[in-house]
Order: C-alpha cells, then structure tokens, then sequence
C-alpha cells in the first residue's frame, strides 16, 4: 500500500518514538516503567522487572520494524496497534493506583494519558497505510 510523504514521516518519528521508549526501558527509565506494570500481575521484583525489560525489548523490534521493515509495513502497523492495545492495562492500572511516574503525578494527567492510548493505535494504523486499505477493501 503506497503511503504519502507525510504518513511515512510520522511512520518513521512513531518508530524513533518506540525505540527510545524501549531503550529507556532497558536503561534510563527503568524505574518508571515499573509504574507501568500491571498491580494485579504478580508483585515479585524480578517478575516486574522482567515485564519491563521484555516489553523494552518488544518496543525496540517494533520501532525498528516501523523504520526499516517498509515492505511489511502494514503488518507492522497492525502489530503495533495491538502492542498499545496489549500495553494499555498498565496505563489503567496507574491510574486507578494513583502511580506517579513520567510527570503524571496527578489524577487529572493519568487520566489524560489514558485517552492518548486511541491516538497511538490511530497513529500506527494510519501511517502504515492500514486504514487506507481497510477502506479500499470495503
């Protein structure tokens, strides 16, 4: 599916997005992606630290599939959107915990996070061409 310009530039800026989320949580923000891990998964440090060390490494394929992997781009796409989707109980459960981390020491801000979850799955889906060829196909 052919992309604009425009839509593989955000493509590519989703991707950089995602690897330097994933090195963060391999390195420098690995303390506040524990705030990210579900509370009702197991509450062992090393289990919590594995959840973020694996999905690190998740976002670091997936950002450079978003980047490089141009001929599968779609399958990316989708892949992604599912990520965020798969991802997103740990955005509900910071919230109803009342975690602070990433600067959302309020309710008010993780709540507002939680509504940027739909424009990264969007933002994904988009860019890739995804939405444009689920419209071709109907």
């Amino acid at each position: 599916m052919k992309t604009s310009f425009f839509q593989n530039a955000m493509r590519i800026l989703l991707g950089s997005f995602m690897l330097l989320a994933g090195i963060g949580h391999l390195t420098f923000q690995r303390t506040e992606f524990l705030a990210q891990v579900p509370r009702w998964l197991p509450n062992d440090s090393r289990f919590m630290d594995f959840v973020v060390l694996s999905s690190g490494i998740v976002e670091i394929i997936l950002g450079l599939a978003m980047i490089f992997w141009v001929k599968q781009k779609i399958k990316v796409g989708i892949i992604l959107a599912i990520f965020y989707i798969l991802v997103f109980p740990g955005n509900i459960s910071q919230y109803t915990n009342e975690i602070d981390a990433f600067g959302l020491d309020t309710d008010q801000k993780r709540l507002i996070r939680l509504f940027f979850q739909p424009v990264l799955i969007c933002w994904a889906l988009w860019s890739t061409g995804v939405i444009k060829k689920w419209r071709n196909k109907n």
